[in-house]
């Protein structure tokens, strides 16, 4: 009986004999080798030949398969949900602070990383309302609906609200601001095409630390107003007070205990008459006015604490008393003043009261009428501590009085700028009025070391015959310099 003939195992290969030594290690059994073949021969050895889990030494030559794009994106998604679900796991306080930094929009989007997230943003203490896409050009209804479906949804209070709007939204303010009320709104920053008529719900956020009101019609106080006990900023804009709206206001800054800053820009009080009404803010810190009329009726009263006033007329004071008005302000550290146009019938105030705080004085004036020098002289000679002078001209007109060195030494006195150490001054013409006081300036100030010079579009002369002159003149200070800064870039 012919023995069967036993056949090789299925992991065995024959190769050629030349490959058959001591020293030979043989590759995966599956690895494909051209020229050779496979063989249904026993391996010589079968103890030696090569395990099933050998590694081929050509697999590192073999391209990593592709994976598809749809399990790509399911891999980004689960790896997004893994870290969204370990950010979970955040104290609260730590979650709610990074909900509240990125902002109400990605806030609510988080609700689409994980079923953890899920309506997460609603459990925020507080939430910022900002919609600086709502214009004065046609809004998308959905913009609308966004404010109503965030106020509805979230049941926390709200700290800030930013919106500007026009007046289609008149029906929705009025929702808004009583809703906004009764969560405790801190922050509240609203801009209006002009004239809108502000609705009286705004007086019942009582809780309010900032107001910010632009470009509308203030009603009249409600009955029962108390007060704003936590105000601290007021920024009126564009602003109009019905008849005796002076002491709409007066009431409003008196009863706000902790208003640190006011600033009224441009704010118009209806009416034929305008009544004196007073500023008194024991706490203010700092004042900013600008006024397109010769007399507002503001009366500024016990600021004890005003460190920093910037005030601005379009026309200058000529119907009441300017030396009084500035006795308001002698406690400031900073002051900055444009005149606007001081008309030639307007009595110049000789003597002022003393500024001793002053550091800093910014002044927008004239140079080529002879009153803005005279106040220019007379507020350095009040200011026997001044640092700082800080000089925007914009002269537009031709030179109607020429203030040359005699008329200057004239107006000076002695111990004026005993303490100023910068100059700057910007939007010179070379005129001659410019160039006196410049030459003043540098043979007067002892303690002076820096004065810096930017010139307008339009010169009178070339800079380098100005600087020439400008080297010529005599230094009171051995440590002064001049420093030319080419043309006005921010001139306004």
């Amino acid at each position: 009986m012919v023995p069967r003939r036993r056949r090789p195992p299925p992991s065995v290969f024959i190769f050629p004999r030349f490959l058959h030594s001591s020293n030979t290690r043989f590759p995966h059994p599956r690895a494909k080798f051209p020229n050779h073949h496979r063989s249904s021969s026993p391996h010589p050895n079968p103890r030696t030949a090569p395990p099933r889990d050998s590694v081929s030494p050509f697999a590192a030559e073999m391209p990593p398969r592709r994976l598809s794009a749809k399990r790509r994106r399911c891999r980004a998604t689960e790896a997004a949900a893994a870290e969204a679900d370990a950010l979970i796991s955040l104290p609260p306080g730590v979650l709610d602070d990074i909900l509240t930094r990125v902002g109400i929009r990605d806030a609510v989007r988080t609700s689409a990383l994980s079923r953890a997230w899920r309506r997460r943003w609603e459990a925020l203490s507080s939430l910022d309302l900002i919609f600086p896409s709502l214009g004065y050009d046609k809004v998308p209804p959905e913009a609308l609906g966004a404010v109503d479906c965030i106020l509805l949804r979230f049941p926390g209070s709200v700290r800030r609200f930013c919106a500007n709007l026009d007046n289609a939204y008149a029906g929705r303010i009025h929702d808004w601001l009583r809703v906004l009320s009764r969560r405790g709104i801190e922050i509240l920053d609203l801009k209006f095409g002009y004239g809108f008529a502000l609705p009286p719900s705004v007086f019942s956020c009582s809780r309010l630390t900032s107001l910010t009101l632009s470009s509308c019609v203030i009603p009249l106080l409600p009955l029962g107003f108390v007060a704003f006990p936590e105000l601290r900023r007021l920024t009126l804009v564009y602003v109009q007070l019905q008849e005796y709206g002076g002491y709409q206001l007066e009431e409003i800054i008196e009863t706000s205990p902790l208003l640190e800053y006011l600033s009224l820009i441009s704010v118009l009080i209806r009416g034929d008459y305008v009544r004196k009404w007073v500023i008194r803010a024991p706490n203010l810190r700092h004042l900013e006015a600008c006024s397109d009329y010769d007399d507002d009726g503001w009366i500024l009263k016990k600021l004890t604490s005003l460190r920093c006033a910037k005030i601005a007329f379009t026309v200058f004071l000529v119907h009441r008393n300017f030396a009084k008005f500035l006795s308001g302000l002698v406690q400031v550290t900073e002051l900055s003043v444009s005149t606007g146009y001081i008309p030639s019938s307007a009595k110049m105030p000789e003597i002022l009261c003393t500024f001793h705080n002053l550091k800093s004085l910014n002044l927008k004036v004239h140079f080529y009428k002879q009153h803005p020098i005279m106040l220019t002289l007379y507020l350095l000679k009040s200011a026997p501590n001044l640092e700082e002078l800080k000089l925007k001209i914009y002269d537009e007109e031709e030179l109607e009085f020429e203030a040359n060195g005699e008329f200057l030494n004239a107006l000076w006195a002695d111990g004026m700028c005993a303490n100023l150490q910068v100059v700057q001054m910007s939007g010179i013409h070379w005129l001659p009025n410019e160039m006196s006081f410049i030459e003043l300036i540098l043979s007067k100030a002892r303690r002076l070391h820096t004065l810096s010079i930017s010139h307008s579009e339009e010169i009178v002369m070339s800079n380098e015959d100005a600087l020439n002159e400008l080297l010529r003149y005599r230094r009171a200070s051995t440590e002064a310099q001049i420093l030319f800064k080419g043309k006005t870039e921010d001139y306004y």
